[in-house]
């Protein structure tokens, strides 16, 4: 069925129901597994820290001799009639944050340098275009909301955002020109309570935008229901007798496209990696109980000790019987294939996932050139550009709802804002060699300055006036240059 044909009766109560269960169905891609995700994200939520699946242990216990209370024990009746007495001790339980790391490290490589949008223009107008879509864009703080949205992809599989204008109490020009309308941005993921539902004709096309959420009332939960298409927003709100229209809806589009940037990709992150995560905090946890056992020094002792020396009694001596042995109990063995195992999981993971180990203990100590940090990041860069794949479309999506909306806000400036084309250059993040940088710049330029001396006190930074300062460097080197002829010295 035709979008706007379905939407014909949205406001009879009795279609409702039929139309919000067609709008969920068109999707190509599964509905992320919300529950899963913040299981690998949330490290207190892991297997390890399951009591179920890592059970306590039960161990006897002497009451009479043990230093500990009674808490957490009971008593089992063995076969022969005797009572034992048994109490749970805790065992160790390592939780690692590793998925989380390396959705922010991922996130960082491929935003941590702001997105820039790129247009060559022909005329004022379409200067005056991209001029108002990078304030657009600067104005909702997009640096920030970016890697919201690029960590909900990752962590979620899929986020949106929503673009609307509202209207100011006077006219202003922060976009360029004057307009009584400024735009807003929504951010909505399943990572936030969001339920996205895009719905896509037979050609691919994404004839219509849906999400589900709720908003607390006066002490309840009510569930509201949202769609957008090239020509009308809808919003349902959850009654006794089932969803109603709101008043008010639906809204008129006034930019004739469905005012939403819908992203996603087709897997999780992390999970290719989450059960080698699941085994190195296994492993960890299980050798931490190792190390509570065997940390503090044991004694073995065979025949009658008849003596002991006392605690911190120098030159001590311990008698007993003939034949009496002592001896400590040490660990002969370290656990190296435990060590082997631990070392190999952290490569496996790191690698898997293309994420560099940036940590300080892996990088102390190295003297890196700017080629060679190129080549340490490789690996992340190349990621950066399989992710283009995701976020070039999503941001060229974005500038075109960003186009559409000046368009609708200086009619002047309508047909150029539909025709320029704006590109999105994503750059990934990189440490850079000033000084390397400066060099093979001047090279190229025959070693001539590249900026002028003005510019390089800006960008030092150490005075909040460059202008005020050249004027002083000026002046002091007229005044070092300068020179007086004085009175003859006689003599």
């Amino acid at each position: 069925m035709n979008i706007k044909e379905l939407l014909k009766e949205a406001k009879n109560q009795d279609k409702v129901a039929d139309i919000i269960k067609d709008l969920k169905s068109h999707r190509f891609t599964a509905q992320p597994d919300v529950e899963k995700a913040n299981k690998a994200i949330d490290q207190r939520k892991h297997d390890i820290m399951d009591e179920v699946k890592r059970k306590d242990k039960w161990v006897k216990v002497d009451l009479n001799n043990d230093e500990g209370n009674e808490d957490n024990t009971i008593n089992v009746m063995e076969g022969d009639g005797k009572k034992t007495t048994m109490r749970k001790e805790k065992v160790a339980r390592i939780a690692i944050a590793l998925q989380r790391k390396i959705i922010n490290t991922s996130v960082s490589f491929a935003l941590g340098t702001p997105v820039t949008y790129e247009a060559t223009t022909t005329n004022e107008s379409e200067e005056k275009v991209i001029t108002a879509l990078r304030k657009i864009i600067s104005s909702v703080k997009a640096k920030s909301l970016d890697r919201k949205i690029a960590r909900a992809i990752f962590g979620y599989r899929e986020c949106a955002e929503v673009w609307y204008s509202v209207e100011t109490p006077k006219k202003h020009t922060r976009y360029g020109f004057e307009s009584k309308f400024k735009m807003r941005c929504k951010m909505v993921s399943p990572a936030n309570g969001f339920t996205l539902y895009p719905y896509f004709d037979e050609t691919g096309d994404m004839v219509a935008f849906s999400y589900e959420y709720s908003v607390e009332t006066e002490g309840k939960q009510v569930g509201y229901f949202e769609t957008y298409t090239d020509d009308f927003q809808y919003r349902w709100v959850k009654k006794e007798n089932g969803m109603e229209l709101v008043e008010g809806f639906p809204k008129e589009n006034p930019i004739g496209k469905i005012p939403v940037v819908y992203g996603y990709q087709d897997y999780y992150e992390t999970e290719m990696v989450d059960a080698l995560i699941d085994r190195l905090e296994l492993l960890l946890s299980n050798f931490a109980d190792t190390n509570d056992y065997h940390a503090s020094p044991k004694i073995f002792v065979t025949g009658q000790i008849n003596g002991w020396s006392k605690k911190g009694e120098s030159g001590a001596v311990i008698e007993g019987e003939d034949g009496a042995t002592m001896q400590y109990v040490s660990w002969q063995n370290a656990p190296e294939s435990v060590k082997l195992e631990i070392e190999t999981l952290l490569k496996l993971i790191y690698s898997i996932t293309q994420t560099p180990d940036i940590s300080f203990d892996a990088i102390k100590g190295l003297n890196v050139s700017g080629i060679a940090l190129k080549l340490m990041f490789m690996d992340a860069h190349l990621k950066v550009q399989e992710k283009s794949e995701i976020f070039d479309e999503y941001f060229t999506r974005r500038a075109n709802i960003l186009k559409a909306y000046i368009g609708t806000m200086d009619t002047t400036l309508e047909k150029n804002a539909e025709s320029l084309e704006v590109e999105p250059v994503i750059t990934p993040y990189m440490i850079t060699d000033d000084m390397e940088t400066l060099e093979y710049w001047m090279t190229a330029n025959g070693n001539k300055p590249v900026i002028s001396q003005e510019e390089s006190v800006e960008k030092a930074g150490l005075t909040s006036d460059a202008k005020a300062t050249m004027q002083k460097i000026s002046d002091e080197a007229d005044r070092a240059s300068s020179f007086m002829i004085g009175e003859p010295i006689d003599g």
